[in-house]
């Protein structure tokens, strides 16, 4: 999977900021370095996350839940989403209504991490014209 640089990361958060409004400054550089490591974890070196799909909804889902940033996670957390289906080939367009549904969906505890790889996925067959 291609994941995102740290780098990538905190200039997203940034840029959300700037455009959108909110607290600038990260909480917790510790849990933002989780948060996008987190979907590339292995075990007894196999992946947890084996499918593209179950990697990017872990880092999502991370990103929404541990609030690493001051302001702006869900929105982080949705840009992320799909900046690494993006970059992995998977071509989502998801209108910005579903988004903000989803990523407050997420951030409420009422979306986990299999309801992110199936919004994927969903989104996915969707754009595609089908499976």
């Amino acid at each position: 999977m291609r994941n995102l640089s740290l780098e990538e990361v905190l200039y997203i958060h940034e840029l959300t900021i700037k455009k959108h409004g909110g607290s600038v400054g990260i909480k917790n550089l510790g849990l933002v370095e989780s948060s996008l490591n987190s979907g590339i974890a292995t075990f007894d070196g196999k992946d947890l996350y084996p499918s593209i799909e179950e990697k990017i909804s872990m880092i999502t889902y991370s990103f929404v839940k541990n609030h690493g940033f001051e302001d702006g996670n869900k929105r982080v957390g949705c840009l992320i989403l799909l900046t690494l289906c993006h970059k992995n080939g998977l071509g989502i367009k998801p209108s910005q209504k579903e988004l903000i549904d989803f990523g407050l969906g997420v951030a409420c505890g009422g979306l986990d991490k299999d309801d992110i790889k199936n919004f994927i996925i969903t989104q996915k067959s969707k754009y595609s014209g089908g499976i």
